[in-house]
């Protein structure tokens, strides 16, 4: 038997070598398994990116495509565009021909007739002078001659009397020379349009100012009751309103926004409430300005304001507060020539349409309404009669009413001062707001797009949806029957309702 230590020893070795190997084969085959499942995780995630980078692929693909197709749908447009200019310069050119033609025509007629009559006068004074047996220069000395020699004592008679009236004529010819000063006083003169015009820091502005599906810009309008227009000029956007005062809320509150950079709704409505009250204080310097620029002192500050206000107004497309601050200039020179109250005069004349500030907001003409402001502030009894009879709605009272009347039709006769058409154009748009409001449940309206375009926010409390549509079909049946006006004219009526709750 195996009793040698030796053998014993040689067989250990021969088990633990087999045992070892047996275990080393375990382990190869484990890795081998770890390699394979590795490898075919690999190829599964490979597989899953392949896939997604597929999808990514197809849609930049569908996005480009789409831009591509929104692209020629802007330069069709845009061609469409061009090609109706092209055919309507062309038309313009064409008349332009057209009218060249007919010019050149009637001034070969003009011509023609003019060497007829000079022919013809020619041939009456030949003959004349062959009836006469005299030429002209003979026939005028010859009638010189004879009314010298019969009529010398009334000629020496006659320069005596020039001579006396001589100092009569000098004056006339002064006080002519002074009228024709005051008509043609040098004042600049500022001729107010609709539309003002705000400058953006950037291009990228615009987008946050129309916001997301045009929510920003309808706040904007909604607020201020002025058209935004946002179109190709760059960094530029259009203030559209025939109300110089809408215009400029609107442009402060433009400007306050673009300042802080956050435009959204709410922020929009909170700046334009800063800017109305920005501009009531502005409103209080210009008319502080006006009345130092014509030595006045010593008004109410209500009536300070609404000189202010006078500002942002225009009659005839004249502006009210340089009419009557050149109308106080005017009052004032003509009150010191005649010997009248210089004082009452030209306060007449500064405050004479004072009740324009406040017309659309009360009932009555700006005459009465000025008259009760007046009063209402203690002012001289002389200063309401002289301001009272410039469109004789009231009689001349007093010398200065003759000289504020004066002084006013000197202002706005001169020329270039006023315009009608433009005054024409702002009574229909305010007739326009005026027809929209006087339906009951209307909160505001606007008329926008020179006319063409009035939008009427209701009171949601009190007109449903149902309502909104009548009220549009009976704004629109009123404007028809009442105005007079071109094309046609868009009633759109707003209801919105909203809804505020506060976290505490």
């Amino acid at each position: 038997m195996l009793t040698n230590p030796l053998l014993w020893a040689v067989l250990g070795l021969v088990i633990g070598y087999l045992v070892r190997q047996f275990f080393v084969a375990g382990k190869a085959g484990s890795v081998e398994q770890r390699l394979k499942n590795l490898t075919e995780e690999a190829e599964r995630k490979s597989k899953e990116i392949v896939l997604d980078a597929k999808g990514e692929a197809s849609r930049l693909l569908d996005e480009v495509k789409n831009e591509e197709r929104e692209r020629k749908t802007q330069l069709a447009k845009l061609e469409e565009r061009n090609s109706k200019r092209e055919e309507f310069l062309e038309k313009q050119l064409g008349d332009i021909k057209t009218k060249e033609v007919a010019l050149e025509k009637a001034e070969e007629v003009f011509s023609s007739e003019k060497v007829q009559l000079g022919e013809m006068r020619q041939r009456i004074q030949t003959d004349l002078e062959k009836v006469a047996k005299l030429s002209i220069e003979e026939a005028k000395t010859e009638l010189l001659k004879q009314v010298r020699e019969s009529h010398s004592k009334d000629l020496a008679l006659t320069l005596q009397k020039m001579e006396t009236e001589r100092k009569e004529e000098i004056e006339k010819k002064s006080i002519g020379i002074i009228t024709t000063a005051i008509q043609r006083y040098a004042r600049s003169q500022i001729a107010d349009v609709t539309t003002s015009v705000f400058h953006l820091p950037n291009e990228e502005l615009k987008g946050k100012i129309i916001g997301r599906e045009g929510r920003n810009i309808r706040t904007l309008e909604r607020a201020t009751g002025v058209e935004v227009i946002v179109d190709e000029s760059p960094d530029t956007v259009i203030l559209s309103s025939f109300d110089p005062l809408r215009r400029e809320i609107a442009r402060l509150a433009l400007e306050k926004l673009v300042k802080d950079g956050r435009i959204q709704p709410a922020k929009i409505e909170e700046k334009v409430e800063e800017a109305r009250q920005e501009l009531n204080k502005r409103m209080i310097e210009i008319g502080e300005n006006a009345s130092l620029e014509v030595g006045i002192v010593g008004l109410p500050k209500e009536l300070i304001q609404l000189l202010g206000r006078l500002y942002f107004r225009t009659s005839f497309g004249q502006n009210v507060l340089i009419h009557s601050i050149e109308m106080t200039h005017i009052s004032g020179m003509l009150a010191s020539e005649l010997g009248a109250n210089v004082e009452v005069a030209k306060k007449g004349a500064l405050l004479h349409d004072i009740g324009k500030a406040i017309d659309h907001e009360v009932e009555g003409t700006h005459v009465e309404i000025g008259r009760k402001l007046l009063k209402k502030y203690d002012i001289d009894e002389r200063v309401i009669q002289a301001m009272e009879a410039h469109h004789e709605e009231y009689p001349y009272a007093t010398p200065e009413s003759y000289i504020v009347a004066a002084a006013d039709i000197l202002s706005a006769a001169r020329p270039g001062a006023r315009r009608g058409t433009v005054e024409n154009y702002i009574k229909r748009l305010q007739d326009l707001e005026k027809i929209a409001t006087s339906f009951e449940g209307v909160k505001n309206a606007y008329a926008i797009s020179a006319g063409r375009e009035i939008r009427v926010f209701v009171i949601p409390e009190k007109i449903d949806d149902f309502g909104a549509l009548q009220l549009a079909k009976d704004i629109a049946s009123k404007i028809q029957s009442e105005l007079k006006f071109p094309g046609e004219i868009k009633v759109n009526v707003i209801r919105e309702t909203r809804a505020v709750e506060i976290a505490r």
